[in-house]
């Protein structure tokens, strides 16, 4: 598996500033955030609680710890964090062993950018378990290294991911570009001071200053990417 702190990469793409893209994962490259809410909605359904529909905007695209921590508060279940973490997980892998769809362009996306030996990390709010495990499907080659919500001291929205990946790429963060479908991920992206692209996968997301939004993966290729960077 790629190692979360490689040796750094100093490789830039000839006439462009752009030196890396950062990639999040679910919701992103993997059309999995529907697994999440659903693996949310059997658990504690189990625990004899029903999920409110609206708190899905609440728990999408944040670390587990907060996602969990709010819905054990919100229903009042019997239950640790660290033990429903576990169940979480658990039911998530199981999901993901019997499909694992990806997002429409991620696989064109990620065979450009290695063809071109663009640096490119996955960073992620999930465990290093369930990055190991979508990896299989993604194909470890496609990135120089992998960043992990449970690797890192805070994970997003805060910026130690992306600053993580940008550090062990050798790389400016100003000079990457990171595609995210969450304003969780989006405001650590902005705060580590990189360019953004959003591709919204549950809740809508407003363009701003660094930041673009597009509908679809479809629309990201590496040309886009280095227009983006240049202007």
């Amino acid at each position: 598996m790629t190692s979360t702190v490689p040796a750094p990469v100093t490789r830039t793409a000839d006439g462009s500033a752009l030196q890396a893209v950062l990639l999040d994962m679910d919701g992103t490259l993997v059309d999995t955030e529907g697994f999440w809410w659903d693996v949310e909605v059997e658990v504690f359904t189990a625990l004899g609680h029903t999920l409110d529909d609206s708190w899905r905007h609440v728990v999408v695209g944040g670390p587990m710890t907060r996602s969990a921590g709010f819905l054990i508060e919100a229903t009042g279940a019997d239950i640790t964090l660290a033990e429903l973490t576990m169940l979480l997980n658990d039911g998530f892998e199981e999901r993901i062993g019997r499909a694992l769809p990806l997002m429409p362009g991620a696989a064109r996306l990620l065979a450009e950018l290695y063809e071109c030996e663009i640096p490119t990390a996955l960073v992620s709010a999930s465990h290093r378990r369930i990055i190991d495990r979508v990896l299989t499907s993604l194909g470890p080659q496609h990135f120089a290294l992998t960043v992990a919500g449970d690797e890192v001291p805070r994970t997003k929205p805060h910026p130690d991911p992306y600053l993580a990946a940008a550090a062990g790429l050798g790389v400016d963060p100003a000079r990457c570009a990171v595609v995210e479908d969450t304003a969780t991920g989006v405001a650590a992206a902005e705060s580590a001071g990189c360019l953004v692209v959003a591709v919204p996968s549950v809740a809508p997301i407003a363009p701003a200053v660094r930041r673009t939004v597009l509908p679809s993966l479809e629309r990201v290729d590496l040309t886009f990417l280095h227009g983006l960077m240049a202007a």
